[in-house]
């Protein structure tokens, strides 16, 4: 870990919304939903009225009669992503992006040419609304942890700078949901024995936590707590999973309905891992139903795949055995992914070597869509119904 405050974490305020709002000068000030059937984001106007993320549309509605609803342009959010890291990679050359609208800099030896790390940040912010017209907000801290509360805390578009001498005093005084890994479970778990803030987990001790809620979870939260995260920021670092998601609003959705889905976020994910030439072994269904609990399911497959065939049929079997709890609590959201990704691009063959593989056909789409665009060529079940729409991403 640094030894003063130097690690930035850069978070976009209400990206998606932000957005609309520059570009329609009669969206600002107003409360605005970007999405119809499902928020996928919303401003800090349609924020304070209660909407959310992921809410149905009819809910947010019924939350904010006046909410001005936009149909999101993905097109749009990508390129202001990409000009806000241009922002980024000209204040530092250590930039490690974690989303298209939030990153971790890095400035340590830069005090000489750019001044103090405050300097720097202040200076980040007003580059940012000036070249892209958007508000950010940046929390400065000695760990990337705290940085990330940081920036949390001081939203939206403000900046926080926590400087070593008054970490604890800042992080015990938080709520325990600002830890990392704090969910709803855990922190049910905590309140249940009265442990509301961050400084009462601190002072219970790792063997304690241990006890309460197992060993992986107690040891991270005991370290979280004293501010003990000694991951240094990171450029070029390549994911560990690739995903997609879509929310579905409030059903009943037919079963043909949700097979569509699947197959058209198992043809997303895919690709793109073709397109990176990165196999991957575990297959995880993620599934949010009606009363916003999750749920997780994986299946570790023999060797890694990119092939579409193959991890739309661990998908199939995954999504078949939480049919009993789609069908009792009704299914909002459905998300996919590929972990446990290879790094060198190389999947291996099994003996007896086959003639046809199944990969010809993936290869043979994935040039059509390349050449003529995603919507070339799609499932016969995917016809006539509308997709999801696909949200920016970093590089993989």
């Amino acid at each position: 870990m640094s030894e003063g405050a130097s690690i930035l974490h850069a978070d976009l305020d209400a990206f998606y919304a932000s957005v609309e709002q520059r570009d329609d000068p009669r969206l600002r000030g107003r409360p605005v939903i970007v999405g119809g059937g499902v928020v996928l984001a919303c401003s800090y106007e349609a924020k304070r009225r209660g909407v959310r993320t992921a809410m149905g549309g009819r809910q947010a509605r019924q939350l904010c009669p006046d909410a001005i609803v936009v149909p999101p342009r993905m097109r749009a959010y990508s390129e202001a992503s990409k000009r806000v890291f241009e922002v980024f990679r000209n204040t530092t050359p250590v930039v490690e992006g974690i989303s298209i609208d939030e990153a971790f800099l890095d400035v340590r030896g830069l005090w000489r040419i750019a001044g103090t790390p405050r300097r720097i940040a202040e200076r980040l912010r007003g580059d940012v609304l000036r070249e892209v017209g958007l508000p950010i907000t940046v929390g400065v801290a000695r760990t990337k942890f705290l940085a990330k509360v940081a920036s949390g805390v001081a939203k939206p578009d403000g900046l926080l700078v926590v400087e070593p001498a008054d970490e604890l005093t800042f992080l015990h005084a938080l709520p325990v949901e600002r830890l990392w890994g704090v969910g709803a479970v855990t922190a049910a778990k905590l309140h249940a024995h009265r442990i509301k803030t961050v400084g009462q987990v601190a002072r219970l001790g790792e063997a304690t936590l241990v006890s309460m809620l197992g060993e992986g979870t107690g040891r991270h939260l005991n370290a979280l707590a004293h501010n003990r995260d000694p991951r240094p920021v990171q450029v070029g670092r390549r994911r560990r999973s690739m995903g997609a998601q879509r929310a579905l609003g409030r059903g009943p959705h037919p079963p043909a309905f949700v097979e569509a889905v699947l197959a058209e976020l198992v043809d997303r994910v895919s690709r793109r891992l073709r397109a990176a030439e990165r196999g991957g072994r575990t297959v995880v269904l993620r599934l949010r139903f009606a009363d916003f609990t999750r749920v997780t399911r994986s299946h570790t497959l023999a060797k890694e795949t990119w092939h579409t065939g193959t991890i739309l049929a661990a998908v199939h079997k995954l999504h078949g055995e939480a049919a009993s709890l789609i069908a009792n609590r009704g299914l909002t959201l459905i998300g996919i992914a590929v972990a446990n990704l290879d790094g060198d691009g190389a999947v291996q063959l099994e003996l007896p070597l086959q003639a046809h593989t199944g990969g010809e056909l993936d290869a043979a789409m994935d040039q059509v869509r390349d050449r003529f665009g995603s919507a070339a060529l799609m499932r016969a079940s995917l016809l006539g119904r509308q997709q999801g729409p696909t949200t920016p991403l970093l590089p993989d």
